[in-house]
């Protein structure tokens, strides 16, 4: 799914950019047409210009007049073009060649006498590949006559250099549009993952009590005539893997409605240090019959704007981690302060170390660091990824550092109130 995503990403944003590409192209093209007709158009006025004017002696077209007098209003281009005079029957007068022009007079009268057999005052001659222009001054008559080679030559050497510009344009666009496509996919590719990831584990984690409810039942259905006395044991097995999958589905109800940020809010004023002080006592016979010596240090004032029963389940899910990994003889501290004006709770407990390559997943659903352990104690890996949930919902953020020397800590930072 993720790789066909993935392809129609890339496709998409290929089509764009090809049609943009081919849009800038084709404006460029046509104007790279327009100007070299006006070159050719100019270059006929010019030349026009000349030949209406009295003729001075020693002028070439393309150099400069040897007088302000002889000098035309611009320089001339250098497009190949000649004019000629006529008279009221179309012959030919007087011929004047222009840069790259040269042509006799049998020609220059062929050309004239196309020209004539067209309408209008512009016109082109495709098979001799030049273009012309009339122009009538009271009783004298002009054609000019200019090679449109140089339009194809200019359109030629555009569609070439676009071409190329185009195969480069869209290589270096394919390959950045595939670099962009796994960026931009990449937080959908590791959801997705962590979807199927969430799906597998819940199924694996509610085989074990559904197969157990169901072998009890079996025995129970096996033995009709029996009181219900005689099989309160099947029976409390039953019930006991009930509950138990009840709590994993609440669990995973509640993680669900995080990700599509559903999550109840019944944001209010709640005294942080109450709270914590409240939750720590039915910790405190948890703690004595575990034999962890369980201490608070908690700071008086301390208020922030959130949900009530999730700030409790937060710290009930520390706390019960904590004691659960604090060892014989071991000890919970747990601390609640300010930190540059922010509130920051801390739950440390002694006891062996957290590996270092487990402490980046702590957070993610049903993972385990010691999965026998989590299961006899009856975690499902769930409880860290709710505490994060719940903490990213107040805006604050949860961090975990464990070292052997120093036991294991979980921070919690709220925002400033």
């Amino acid at each position: 799914m993720i790789g066909q995503l993935r392809q129609k990403f890339i496709a998409t944003n290929m089509l764009l950019v090809s049609l943009v590409l081919l849009a800038v192209f084709s404006i460029q093209t046509f104007s790279s047409y327009q100007h070299a007709r006006e070159q050719i158009y100019q270059t006929q006025i010019m030349a026009l210009r000349w030949l209406s004017q009295e003729f001075r002696p020693g002028f070439v077209f393309g150099k400069p007049p040897r007088d302000n007098r002889q000098r035309p209003d611009g320089d001339f281009p250098t497009v190949p073009v000649f004019a000629v005079e006529i008279d009221s029957d179309g012959q030919i007068i007087a011929i004047q060649e222009g840069p790259g022009a040269t042509v006799d007079k049998e020609t220059a009268q062929q050309l004239v006498d196309a020209a004539l057999s067209h309408s209008g005052m512009r016109g082109n001659l495709s098979q001799e590949n030049l273009s012309y222009l009339f122009q009538e001054e009271e009783t004298r008559q002009f054609i000019a006559f200019a090679d449109d080679r140089s339009i194809a030559s200019s359109i030629r050497n555009q569609l070439l250099s676009s071409t190329l510009i185009y195969a480069l344009a869209l290589t270096g666009f394919y390959l950045i549009s595939r670099f962009l496509a796994r960026l931009a996919l990449r937080p959908a590719e590791q959801a997705w993952e962590r979807q199927r990831q969430f799906v597998a584990d819940a199924s694996h984690e509610l085989k074990t009590p559904i197969t157990v409810i169901l072998a009890n039942t079996g025995i129970v259905l096996a033995h009709p005539d029996d009181p219900v006395n005689k099989q309160s044991k099947w029976i409390d097995y039953i019930q006991d893997e009930a509950i138990r999958m009840k709590a994993l589905v609440d669990d995973m109800l509640f993680l669900a409605k995080s990700d599509a940020a559903r999550l109840p809010s019944h944001l209010t004023s709640v005294q942080l240090d109450q709270l914590v002080t409240g939750s720590l006592l039915p910790f405190e016979s948890v703690a004595f019959e575990a034999n962890v010596a369980l201490t608070e240090e908690v700071a008086a004032g301390i208020t922030i704007q959130g949900d009530e029963a999730q700030l409790r389940r937060l710290i009930v899910i520390l706390l019960d981690n904590a004691i659960k990994y604090a060892g014989g003889q071991g000890s919970v501290l747990v601390r609640l302060d300010r930190a540059q004006e922010h509130p920051r709770l801390t739950v440390h407990n002694t006891g062996p170390a957290i590996p270092s390559e487990h402490l980046p997943h702590l957070f993610e659903r049903f993972y385990r660091s010691d999965p026998a352990r989590d299961r006899n104690q009856g975690g499902y890996g769930l409880g860290l990824a709710i505490a994060q949930s719940i903490v990213e919902g107040h805006g604050g953020k949860i961090s975990v550092s464990s070292t052997p020397a120093d036991g294991t800590t979980f921070t919690v930072v709220f925002p400033k109130k």
